[in-house]
């Protein structure tokens, strides 16, 4: 009963492919920046990076916690993977000499940004995963699907997204380069708006995703025959045995 209970389906393994995709992508993304308004500009990670947010309520809703631990983990562990790949890659002499400037443009990754990145993306996941765990637990039982997972699914990237933003930002673009390069990139209006504006951004776009995430999780809880409560688990991020 015990193996049975560490088995996962098809379903699962595809949405945590895609889970891991989504994050790499949005790091290699990241290089670019495009303008929405006067003066609002967004990096083209923007495109992708809250469907991760969006597969971690899925597979949080549907398989609970202990199932979304495993495939944080595993999309931080993918992350570094490409990040050091790439530094190893940007690290070889290419045959002409010049010829790879566009390359490190895109895969040269700072090294205060990947660990501002993955720290980040750490903290913010489990507390998205997090909240929809215990808002699923308080909710039990009390029917409108529709509202109760919408208000969860909300809350948890607003607080998910924001714990990214004040602890990627900050990091990124002010303590490591004043510790490292003796001064910050950005000062602290520019780099407060730039949080601001993500949250908000990514956490409409969670919204208006919303009819076609709430189809996602009916669905798969319909053909999978699955709807976990995390009932007595234990809610410790690096008990990762515990599937």
């Amino acid at each position: 009963m015990k193996n049975a209970q560490k088995q996962v389906s098809v379903s699962f393994m595809l949405a945590g492919i895609l889970f891991c995709i989504c994050l790499v992508t949005a790091n290699l993304l990241e290089t670019k920046v495009f303008k929405v308004w006067e003066s609002l500009s967004l990096t083209c990670g923007f495109i992708v990076f809250p469907i991760s947010y969006i597969l971690n309520d899925v597979i949080a809703e549907v398989w609970g916690y202990r199932k979304a631990r495993l495939i944080i983990w595993v999309g931080f562990a993918m992350n570094f993977f490409v990040m050091a790949l790439g530094g190893i890659a940007c690290a070889l002499p290419p045959i002409l000499p010049g010829s790879d400037e566009a390359f490190k443009q895109v895969f040269a990754f700072a090294p205060q940004i990947v660990a501002a990145s993955l720290i980040a993306f750490i903290v913010g996941s489990f507390l998205n995963a997090l909240i929809m765990s215990k808002m699923k637990m308080r909710d039990r039982n009390k029917g409108h699907f529709t509202y109760h997972f919408s208000m969860r699914a909300i809350l948890s990237t607003v607080i998910g997204e924001s714990a990214d933003s004040i602890i990627f930002f900050p990091l990124a673009f002010y303590l490591f380069p004043f510790l490292f390069q003796g001064a910050p990139v950005l000062t602290l209006d520019i780099m407060f708006g730039l949080m601001v504006t993500q949250v908000i951004a990514k956490t409409l776009y969670e919204i208006i995703a919303l009819p076609f995430t709430i189809r996602i999780v009916q669905y798969v809880k319909k053909t999978e025959h699955t709807d976990v409560y995390d009932e007595k688990i234990s809610y410790n991020a690096f008990n990762i045995k515990d599937i």
